[in-house]
């Protein structure tokens, strides 16, 4: 990879940052929220340095140039050093301040970030993981008398386990998130959520019931109550619901938490 191609890659790659951070929400496919900052802080800085390294190379040649135009001062035939052996800083015919030829697919995720974004994840990834065990909570606050209740999925799992109020038991719950087939029949309500960024990325899931199979990826408001199988408040308890109603929803813009339904059920 030549030297004008390295400059080139610095600035697609800070543009790529700046417009997918700064014009898009395609950045929180990638990162969580809080770090937008830091992106737009990167990409900037990736173009300015990339700017100023073709400035400098641009300078360079200029001044090699005008060297150049007014190297005439020796006559011809006479040789001032009598130097007609080997230079060592001289390598003939091979240049290592190239970078190896595979350097030229960095090019590909840089280019991804102007043109094509790569797809979020979704039922393919949480199909290949299992649901993360949620935290020891030992004391819960006494839950609203709104019905359908909105949970998420973790705090829904959390009381379904730990609660030993059964404050969960018989109540009409309203969750949101997006379908996840399982092997052998049925499906999950799944979200991904984002620790930092994609590669921190945890699985909760609650297995649904009473329902047909959704389309994979297919994000959806499920109400329904407790699916009974095992004890009530203690691990063995499945995070699992008895569906009673679903509608589609459009795909939250920040899709990689674990938040709260937008709107009740109607």
């Amino acid at each position: 990879m030549k030297r004008t191609a390295q400059v080139l890659l610095l600035v697609l790659t800070g543009l790529g940052l700046l417009h997918t951070a700064l014009f898009t929400d395609l950045y929180l496919r990638y990162v969580k929220e809080g770090l937008r900052p830091l992106l737009i802080i990167s990409g900037a800085l990736l173009l300015l340095l990339g700017l100023a390294h073709a400035a400098l190379d641009r300078g360079s040649a200029d001044e090699e140039k005008h060297d150049h135009g007014h190297d005439h001062g020796h006559e011809p035939g006479h040789d001032h050093g009598h130097d007609h052996g080997h230079d060592p800083g001289h390598d003939h015919g091979h240049d290592h301040s190239t970078a190896p030829r595979i350097a030229w697919l960095l090019f590909l995720p840089a280019l991804s970030l102007l043109f094509y974004a790569p797809p979020a994840l979704g039922a393919y990834t949480a199909s290949h993981a299992g649901s993360e065990a949620v935290k020891q909570q030992k004391r819960f606050a006494a839950l609203p008398a709104t019905s359908p209740l909105p949970m998420t999925l973790t705090d829904f799992t959390t009381r379904v386990q730990q609660d030993k109020e059964l404050a969960i038991k018989g109540r009409s719950v309203e969750m949101t998130g997006f379908a996840t087939p399982v092997r052998g029949g049925g499906w999950d309500l799944t979200r991904i959520i984002f620790t930092c960024c994609a590669a921190d990325a945890q699985t909760v899931k609650v297995h649904m019931y009473g329902t047909p199979a959704p389309p994979a990826n297919t994000w959806l408001a499920v109400t329904g109550t407790w699916h009974t199988q095992g004890a009530l408040g203690t691990r063995t308890a499945a995070a699992a619901l008895d569906v009673h109603a679903t509608r589609n929803i459009a795909q939250p813009v920040n899709a990689f938490t674990d938040d709260l339904p937008l709107t009740p059920s109607s």
